[in-house]
């Protein structure tokens, strides 16, 4: 099985291109904290390169901006290619199957709608009925 899911910020605008035969392809980077700090109490990322075909490809290409925070769900692509130099490189990408958005439009830059006055929470009441054991179905 290969599946992978990460949680992370784009760390730079999505880049969108179309193929020779006019599929259209989506590619940017998402940053992931990991879950640890490190000798000097901060916390590093990874960083993982994402590859999105077609309409959600064009969906990413619209709405994702740099420091947006996304859900990405997909599989793990070993790819290798000889560079200029003559040497091999290899590349390791993550094909998307899912990306979900996480950042609100206003974390993004962008306008929304004016969030409703939150109103003031009940009180609960925590007084108890009594009840009559004779009424009890066990």
């Amino acid at each position: 099985m290969n599946k992978v899911i990460l949680i992370g910020n784009l760390t730079k605008d999505p880049e969108l291109a179309t193929t020779n035969s006019g599929v259209s392809v989506c590619r940017f980077s998402v940053a992931v904290q990991r879950r640890f700090q490190n000798a000097e109490g901060e916390r590093e990322a990874d960083f993982f390169n994402i590859v999105v075909w077609r309409a959600l490809g064009e969906t990413c290409h619209k709405f994702l901006k740099k420091g947006a925070k996304c859900c990405v769900t997909g599989r793990l692509q070993n790819s290798s290619y000889e560079a200029s130099d003559g040497s091999k490189r290899y590349t390791t990408e993550v094909i998307a199957d899912e990306v979900e958005f996480l950042s609100s439009k206003t974390a993004e830059g962008g306008a929304s709608e004016p969030a409703a006055p939150k109103a003031a929470p009940k009180k609960a009441n925590t007084e108890l009925e009594p009840i009559d054991d004779d009424s009890l179905p066990f």
